[in-house]
């Protein structure tokens, strides 16, 4: 067997389980498994080395959570001061190297970019659906992809709204426009797959059914404006 790995400071659950018990408020103690949550970072940014800054004298490494700064005051505001003005340094670098036209989003800049907050959109989309395909109700997570309804690269932005949960032949599918949603949810499928691959036959059943799943908050489903971009530009009919 290959070495342990403490990618969380402890070698096996049961140690991580004492550890986070030893953190917990002593009056509030519970016997069964602790809970372990997390933090989403939505479209974070990181510094080049010599841009750096130092490590304030008030932040401790004990510290586990909830300390902040405040920009207002004196230490909080000196950080963010300085991460504005590296960041404005390093904005200046990046602009002088591209062409004052407007920059096509392909290319190394394009990829950088797409990654902005993509992670964030995969876990608020799965978490949406609650971990099921929108189509089919499948929950085996591997096959499991968010879908965007409209591109990233045709100005989809990463929301919920703009997110299906697909299993991943059927985001393929979606992908490639053989299969759309209508405004009411329902699913149609092209008579493409058909003419071109003389097949399809498991996905003609899907032909005319409402999604199985749909998110709880409707603020998280299909948008309208998505969904209807996706019929007039992407279904291939």
């Amino acid at each position: 067997m290959g070495s342990i790995r403490r990618k969380n400071g402890a070698p096996n659950i049961e140690v991580l389980r004492d550890l986070i018990r030893k953190h917990r408020d002593r009056r509030n103690h519970i016997e069964h498994d602790p809970i372990i949550g997390c933090v989403i970072l939505n479209e974070p940014f990181f510094f080049k080395e010599y841009h750096w800054i130092p490590i304030p004298e008030d932040w401790h490494r004990g510290i586990q959570q909830g300390k902040r700064y405040d920009s207002t005051e004196a230490s909080g505001g000196q950080l963010w001061a300085r991460v504005e003005e590296i960041r404005r340094a390093e904005r200046s670098i990046v602009l002088g190297e591209l062409s004052a036209e407007e920059t096509p989003r392909y290319g190394s800049l394009y990829l950088a970019r797409t990654r902005l907050g993509q992670g964030a959109f995969r876990v608020l989309v799965t978490e949406a659906y609650h971990r099921r395909c929108a189509v089919t109700g499948e929950r085996t997570l591997p096959v499991l992809e968010a879908a965007h309804i409209k591109p990233y690269s045709e100005s989809g932005p990463n929301r919920t709204g703009n997110g299906l949960l697909l299993r991943s032949d059927l985001h393929k599918l979606f992908d490639l426009g053989y299969v759309t949603l209508t405004a009411d949810l329902h699913i149609e499928v092209s008579k493409r797959i058909r003419e071109e691959y003389e097949n399809g036959r498991d996905y003609y059943v899907l032909h005319g059914q409402r999604l199985v799943n749909v998110p709880s908050n409707a603020s998280d489903r299909p948008a309208s404006n998505f969904l209807e971009w996706h019929n007039q530009h992407a279904f291939l009919g």
